[in-house]
């Protein structure tokens, strides 16, 4: 049974955390949709859809640092699981075009293209939104929870477990990639149109999925809040920082593991179907072992172990990356190296514990 010991957030903490709510509630869709394109004060729709897209990102950071900075766990395979929900989500898209298409057939146009008569068995439910609701946690916890199960009794630990999780979604990425698999093969799935039968391309709709984005990272923060301050949170990091004495102690760390483990796969899942419709297309790049890298690096660069720091590692290297790859785009994985590596040498509880060290000074 999980029981807190401590309290969720500090005084100051639920300040922070009502202004972050009512930035993403009420200040967000009033600058977008209310203050003219003219203003200086306007928050453009580009701007939305970037603050959008790295919110999902930080909600793959936050289940990164569950895993990985209260628990001992490098995954490297993450952006799987964020792949799988983002695949998910676009099934359903999919379906929503109907006649639209292209072929105008109910079929998706790349169906029609590869001259399929009729949907495979894994589209059976993806007219369905409540089912595709149920699959995006369902799919990536699942696929977690058995490989974690056969990984963690195996007692696969530390460096191995960061290679079989890479090579797990490689080779995942190498399955989505052919057309027979009825995943759209290179080109994934895009030009999505409506959800729940309303159109995608609108203001209102683009600020709708900004403001659950934003609800869904927040309530993720809370609940890993809580689970970090229990007796549970308590094992994760004994766990983490001496196993075999949590084993001595009369704890079984498998069960924690693979709870945790499969509980940030689903977060993960998450995030990639409401990273989809705002962005527009899913294939199979989101699986390159690449992204799930760089999951890693988030979480790094804000400060593992903190909760907040992988979010704000998140808001930074993305906002980086937004700037430097339009400006020098050659330069942008070079700089993503030299960030991992200094922050590793010269930061190694990332920009939080700096921040911590700074004023614990004053």
């Amino acid at each position: 049974m999980i029981q807190s010991t401590s309290p969720l957030l500090s005084r100051t903490g639920w300040s922070a955390f009502l202004i972050a709510l009512l930035l993403v509630c009420v200040a967000a869709p009033i600058l977008n949709l209310m203050v003219p394109v003219g203003s200086a004060f306007h928050m453009s729709d580009y701007a939305v859809a970037l603050v959008g897209k790295i919110m999902c990102y930080a909600i793959c950071a936050l289940a990164m640092d569950l895993i990985w900075g209260y628990t001992g766990i490098l995954s490297l395979g993450h952006g799987m699981f964020f792949a799988l929900g983002g695949y998910a989500m676009g099934m359903y898209l999919m379906r929503q075009i109907g006649r639209d298409g292209n072929y105008k057939s109910d079929l998706p146009d790349f169906m029609v293209f590869l001259d399929w008569k009729s949907l495979p068995w894994h589209w059976s439910f993806s007219d369905s939104f409540a089912a595709t609701l149920v699959l995006i946690v369902l799919v990536p916890g699942l696929i977690a929870f058995v490989f974690g199960f056969f990984a963690f009794r195996s007692r696969i630990k530390g460096v191995y477990f960061s290679i079989i999780t890479q090579a797990m979604t490689f080779a995942a990425m190498l399955l989505f990639f052919r057309n027979e698999t009825g995943f759209g093969g290179n080109n994934g799935f895009t030009d999505f149109k409506r959800i729940l039968g309303m159109p995608l391309a609108t203001h209102s709709m683009r600020m709708t999925l900004f403001v659950l984005t934003g609800l869904c990272l927040l309530g993720f923060f809370l609940l890993a809040r809580w689970l970090v301050g229990s007796k549970f949170g308590r094992v994760l990091q004994a766990i983490r920082d001496a196993e075999s004495r949590v084993m001595f102690s009369g704890y079984n760390p498998i069960g924690y593991k693979l709870t945790i483990w499969t509980l940030s796969a689903m977060m993960c899942g998450v995030a990639g179907a409401l990273y989809v419709p705002q962005v527009g297309i899913i294939n199979p790049s989101e699986m390159s072992p690449a992204n799930s890298i760089e999951i890693a690096i988030w979480a790094a660069v804000g400060g593992r172990a903190t909760l907040i720091g992988p979010i704000i590692g998140a808001f930074i290297v993305n906002g980086a990356k937004s700037w430097l790859t339009v400006t020098a785009p050659e330069y942008w994985l070079y700089v993503l190296g030299a960030l991992f590596i200094a922050v590793t040498l010269f930061l190694p509880q990332g920009v939080v514990g700096l921040a911590r060290k700074l004023r614990s000074r004053k």
